[in-house]
């Protein structure tokens, strides 16, 4: 039973997939950091800027680097707080939904840079939808506090990237207690699980798969039992 995603309040994206991490870090000539594997780490994105199922992505008027990012996330249904890391912490979920965390990668790159961040290289459009599913109805893909769900991404119609969302390093109790530890959850907080391995054009390589987004591009998101997230690329405003 799909159900319609309410206002967002907040967004907390985690980092949960050690692939994309990994990846990502060696493409900047960096390894991995052992604090990666002690606490799962998140960023706030922009409840403001999101956009559903068939709605235009307006990226940033300096960005030569569109990116997208296949996701899925967790959508908090009822007040939580100090939630412990394990099944009891899903209680306090709406569902599951498909996200994608578009990405200015040069504006990323520039200010994180400095030692803050991401800001406005995710500032513009985070794309949720089409719906959100309840956990009772993915109940038999749930094994071990993570979601067995096959995902891809394609540009017009291209398939580009493939993985599972079985694959994260980090489960969704340990993001959920992380998320409301110390704060409170409330309905229409938005908890996202990160890039998947092989999701997003950065860890593929432009070289490999065509180079960055552009405006006619659209990218279609499909996950397993969550649906298929659409959404074309429209021209920076002037």
């Amino acid at each position: 039973m799909a159900l319609p995603l309410p206002p967002v309040r907040t967004i907390r994206d985690f980092y949960a997939f050690e692939q994309h991490v990994r990846t990502c870090r060696a493409r900047r000539g960096v390894a991995m950091v052992p604090q990666w594997y002690e606490v799962p780490v998140f960023y706030f994105s922009n409840p403001h800027s999101v956009i559903g199922d068939g709605e235009a992505v307006v990226p940033p008027r300096e960005t030569r680097e569109l990116d997208y990012e296949l996701e899925i996330a967790a959508v908090v249904g009822r007040e939580a707080r100090d939630l412990p890391a394990d099944d009891r912490a899903l209680e306090c979920l709406l569902g599951f939904t498909i996200y994608d965390d578009f990405s200015a990668r040069d504006l990323q790159r520039q200010e994180m840079a400095v030692g803050l961040g991401p800001a406005k290289g995710k500032d513009f459009a985070n794309a949720l939808g089409p719906a959100v599913v309840p956990l009772a109805d993915l109940a038999d893909r749930y094994v071990d506090g993570r979601l067995h769900l096959a995902m891809q991404a394609a540009v017009n119609g291209r398939v580009l990237s493939r993985g599972d969302a079985g694959s994260m390093h980090w489960t969704w109790p340990q993001l959920l207690a992380h998320a409301s530890r110390d704060a409170t959850l409330l309905p229409g907080d938005v908890i996202g699980s990160g890039t998947v391995g092989t999701g997003c054009i950065l860890e593929l390589g432009p070289e490999n798969v065509g180079g960055w987004l552009v405006p006619g591009d659209v990218v279609t998101l499909s996950v397993e039992r969550l649906g298929t997230l659409a959404n074309p690329i429209a021209a920076p405003r002037r």
